[in-house]
């Protein structure tokens, strides 16, 4: 190769290079879709994963109150973590959904006694017409199913955490309410002692007590031994690990608020419940699919150009190719194959619908029913078993009842203590049910997006 015919190689080599280069500072234009995902994980990352690290979390006391908890755990529990990162992932992959294939650097070369021709070239790979737009469009719907994904293990682990609070809470209540208990089978027990000594009761009055006694402390022993797996149950709510110490319960009870009505709730429930807003994204995918594979009748084109840089002068040869979309079968097979994805979506979403319907009729039932269960032990069961105990025990002290009537006098105030205290934890669990899981009103201070935001449509 002459002086001359190396110029021209590193010409046309030069140009070859400068295009490539060119193309590799290159951006494509975002979608609506993408914009819009962009914007909305900016505004979570903020409050979330600032610069991708956890942001400070509140010191957990006797005195924090039940927000600092469920914001310690919406920011600390790895499963939201990790539907975060994967609703992150996705909004990626909109941007990798709608750009152009990499174009490719070709070369070739003559070769007979001596190499007669050396072409270097580049050629890019077009989709056809709507294809990147139905892909993007595609990935966007997959990318709002997996921000509502992130807003659905948020709200469940805010349940926990309330779950496990009340639970603890009342359990403590509940041994409260049995050692009072056990301090009135004392007394009791020292009258039926005194009765005894004066002749006017048996022996087997004292047994009675004692047996009642033995009976109360075992269930206080049970009830105590119960809090370890609740305390567990509420570490991992707030997603500490097994090395970590086991979080201290508030020290003043929080009840939950829930300032709608049925129709509201349910209302809010179909505009905001996230499980079927993760379904109403996967018919818009649905339908994004079934948009491209409509396209598939449509070519794909690529387009190159090579340069003979040992031609005098240099000879450029542009290329041009487009695929033939003959197989109609499979055409056909592809657009049958997203129809059917679509209805199949839209008849989850259905059911989801149809679901939530009688969910929220359920939990409202339960939670007329444990309203009414404690009106019944407030206002009526408990005051007349506080009566009829003592009417019991000064009837006992005349002798004109057994130690029986007294002995069931109080266990009957007792359970009815316990069962107030029950009905109490079931109400507070069915309206953070009904609020977090059912209508998804997240709690105040939650790392997810404003209700306008979500309620917003991707194109």
């Amino acid at each position: 190769m002459n002086l001359k015919q190396t110029g021209r190689f590193w010409f046309g080599g030069a140009v070859i290079g400068f295009a490539v280069l060119a193309l590799t500072g290159c951006k494509g234009i975002a979608t609506h879709g993408e914009r819009e995902a962009r914007q909305q994980i900016g505004t979570v990352k903020a409050a979330y994963r600032p610069n991708d690290r956890r942001p400070a979390l509140p010191d957990l006391t006797t005195n924090s109150s039940l927000g600092d908890f469920l914001t310690y755990a919406m920011l600390n529990q790895p499963q939201i973590e990790a539907a975060y990162y994967d609703w992150a992932a996705s909004v990626e992959n909109i941007t990798v959904a709608r750009s152009l294939p990499d174009p490719q650097l070709t070369f070739q070369a003559d070769i007979v006694d001596v190499v007669s021709s050396v072409m270097p070239g580049l050629m890019q790979q077009f989709p056809g017409p709507g294809k990147l737009r139905a892909q993007a469009r595609a990935a966007a719907a997959d990318s709002r199913g997996k921000y509502f994904a992130f807003e659905s293990a948020a709200l469940q682990t805010a349940y926990a955490v309330k779950q496990g609070y009340y639970r603890l809470w009342f359990l403590e209540e509940k041994i409260r309410v049995d050692r009072e208990m056990l301090r009135l089978l004392a007394e009791l027990e020292r009258i039926a002692r005194a009765q005894n000594e004066t002749g006017q009761a048996t022996l087997q009055d004292v047994y009675r007590a004692q047996i009642e006694e033995d009976r109360l402390k075992t269930e206080i022993a049970n009830l105590e031994d119960s809090r370890f797996p609740l305390q567990a149950q509420f570490k991992a709510a707030l997603g500490l690990t097994r090395d970590q110490p086991v979080p201290p319960l508030p020290g003043r009870f929080e009840a939950t608020t829930l300032d709608l009505t049925p129709e509201q709730i349910l209302d809010t429930a179909f505009a905001r419940n996230p499980q079927l807003k993760v379904l109403e994204a996967e018919v818009r995918q649905a339908q994004a699919s079934l948009d491209l594979a409509y396209k598939a009748r449509v070519p794909d084109f690529s387009l190159g150009l090579m340069a003979d840089v040992k031609m005098s002068p240099v000879l450029y040869r542009p290329l041009a190719t487009m695929t033939l979309p003959l197989w109609r079968d499979k055409i056909a097979a592809e657009i049958a194959a997203a129809q059917a994805g679509k209805h199949a979506a839209q008849a989850r979403l259905t059911a989801g619908q149809i679901n939530l319907t009688v969910d929220f009729a359920g939990k409202s039932f339960d939670y007329r029913e444990v309203n009414r269960n404690l009106d019944l032990l407030r206002e009526q069961l408990i005051p007349k078993a506080q009566r009829s105990l003592e009417i019991a025990r000064s009837a006992y002290l005349s002798g004109k009842t057994d130690f029986f009537n007294l002995i069931d006098a109080e266990r009957t105030l007792l359970e009815f203590r316990l069962s107030e205290i029950e009905a109490r934890t079931q109400r507070e669990l069915v309206l953070s049910d009904l609020s977090l899981l059912v209508a998804g009103v997240p709690p105040a201070n939650a790392p997810l997006l404003p209700t306008e935001q979500t309620t917003t449509k991707s194109r």
